[in-house]
């Protein structure tokens, strides 16, 4: 039987991080689903669950493994970018007793200074431009 099942899957995409994202999204919307069953929401939720469930199985038993690669890398990307916003500002959000934080108006670059120091002229070190701003 396992024979039959590696024969099966030889040549197809499988189970990748893009698909794993989408079966915990999948069961987290057929949970709210059940909890609000008697809702407008949960008859409109429930629906959406087994057409992402069918587009997790499709992307799981596709043989056109370049394309859902791509799909994948696009995912992962994505996912690269928010996470690292998000630690962003959990640091941002550590630091806010002790820093104030400004942004270059003419790269948009994240400047960080000490707080206290009354108004203060503010150069970025990523492309000179100076300004005053107050900590």
């Amino acid at each position: 039987m396992k024979e039959k099942l590696i024969r099966f899957m030889t040549g197809r995409n499988g189970n990748d991080e893009l698909n794993r994202f989408l079966l915990g999204a999948d069961l987290a919307l057929i949970l709210l689903a059940t909890i609000f069953s008697r809702s407008t929401a949960g008859r409109f939720l429930m629906p959406l669950a087994l057409v992402l469930f069918g587009l997790t199985y499709f992307r799981m038993f596709s043989r056109n493994r370049m394309r859902r690669s791509e799909e994948n890398a696009r995912f992962l990307l994505l996912r690269r970018r928010i996470l690292g916003e998000a630690r962003c500002w959990k640091e941002q959000w550590a630091q806010r007793k002790d820093y104030k934080f400004f942004v270059c108006p003419s790269c948009k670059t994240k400047l960080r200074v000490p707080k206290g120091r009354g108004k203060i002229k503010i150069v970025c070190r990523k492309c000179g431009n100076s300004f005053t701003g107050k900590s």
